[in-house]
């Protein structure tokens, strides 16, 4: 009888795979992302139980992210962030990562443990957030 965890398996869960590579750090956190249709096979959600094969394309919605990735091997159990790559392609375009970088870049950051702005540093903030604005509606002129 083979078992799904035997390396040379033809096929294998997907919230498995998903967890066992390293897209998501928890298994349930896998199958809660397939249940909400987060991960798309051929353009169609996907359950948790749907078996992978070698060479499937997955899309796959990571907080702000589209992920698409290629299924190249099954590991025997969750592997090391370093062997990643050697079970999936990452086929995710490189403006994906720039839009991600990008939201990131336009959420504003404080350093821990300072606590909430004041009412002066909120209008500072503000003050100065207006002048980059003004100042790159003038470029555009």
């Amino acid at each position: 009888m083979s078992s799904p965890q035997h390396p040379n398996t033809e096929k294998v869960r997907l919230d498995k795979w998903l967890w066992v590579v390293r897209v998501f750090k928890t298994r349930n956190m896998a199958t809660l992302a397939c249940n909400a249709g987060k991960v798309k096979m051929d353009g169609q959600s996907c359950k948790p139980s749907k078996e992978v094969r070698k060479g499937d394309i997955l899309q796959i919605r990571v907080q702000n992210l589209l992920k698409t990735v290629k299924v190249v091997d099954f590991p025997k159990s969750r592997i090391a962030a370093k062997l990643v790559p050697d079970f999936y392609t990452d086929l995710t375009p490189q403006e994906e990562y720039e839009k991600l970088k990008n939201l990131r870049s336009q959420t504003e950051t404080r350093e821990h443990g300072i606590g909430r702005p004041t009412k002066r540093d909120r209008r500072q903030l503000e003050y100065v957030k207006n002048l980059i604005k003004n100042d790159t509606d003038w470029e555009d002129d």
